[in-house]
């Protein structure tokens, strides 16, 4: 019964991983949309379809969660969608729902493109500093003293805060900007986690292909030894007629 509830959840994500994938692309650009054109004519209808897209996401989240066996295993082991699906409730913690985006995407694609590691390291840093660009400028541009209000702002303050530099002349003021400064610093660290065992898998990957095509060589030099050892076997008693 374990192994059949696995086996559907498993074919339940391989299913929809491709649709999730595009609706995470699509909220990213009406998020964009929304935050580039602030107070806009389309500002309520791109509010609608991105509360519409993370009822999906959160209604996908209660379906692997239905489908799994041992729920409370899989809530302890999915802390970070569990959080990505109800923190966005609370208007204050709304840009959250760009970890969903962020969480599926890194998904899709990290198995897919692992073995090319700048892509990989390059697709996930820029997808990191855009959602976080665009999280904390929809916090901050309207806040008083705000420094951050607008996208080269928010561009530059994400840049010297994922590198550690942190110059000071741009910074968050509201709760919300905060929230976004330190999960971008919590992400920033993991992102250099994932780069660096990215890196050293690629790399055992290849010194174990190394050492394969080593061991290989060698049994074939042993095997062309004992081939020649046999001929001169077979060549000695001639030789002696």
């Amino acid at each position: 019964m374990l192994l059949a509830n696995e086996a559907r959840l498993e074919r339940w994500e391989r299913k929809v991983e491709w649709p999730l994938t595009a609706l995470a692309v699509v909220f990213l650009a009406a998020y964009a949309w929304q935050v580039f054109d602030d107070h806009g004519a389309m500002h309520f209808t791109l509010e609608i379809v991105l509360w519409l897209i993370w009822a999906v996401f959160a209604a996908e989240f209660v379906m692997r969660l239905t489908l799994a066996q041992n729920k409370l295993k899989f809530l302890r082991t999915h802390i970070f969608d569990l959080a990505a699906v109800i923190l966005p409730m609370v208007r204050q913690l709304r840009v959250l729902r760009l970890i969903t985006v962020i969480t599926l995407l890194n998904k899709k694609f990290q198995h897919k493109i692992r073995q090319r590691v700048g892509i990989y390291v390059a697709g996930v840093t820029v997808i990191v500093a855009f959602c976080a660009s665009l999280a904390v400028l929809d916090a901050e541009r309207h806040a008083e003293n705000a420094t951050i209000t607008t996208f080269g702002d928010a561009l530059w303050w994400t840049l010297t805060t994922m590198s550690t530099v942190g110059y000071g002349d741009r910074y968050p003021v509201t709760g919300e900007g905060r929230l976004v400064a330190g999960l971008l610093m919590v992400g920033g660290i993991a992102l250099l986690g994932v780069i660096t065992g990215t890196i050293a898998s690629w790399l055992v990957e290849k010194l174990r292909g190394v050492e394969e095509a080593e061991l290989e060589t060698a049994q074939e030099l042993r095997n062309l030894r004992a081939e020649l050892a046999e001929l001169r076997k077979e060549l000695s008693p001639r030789s002696s007629g």
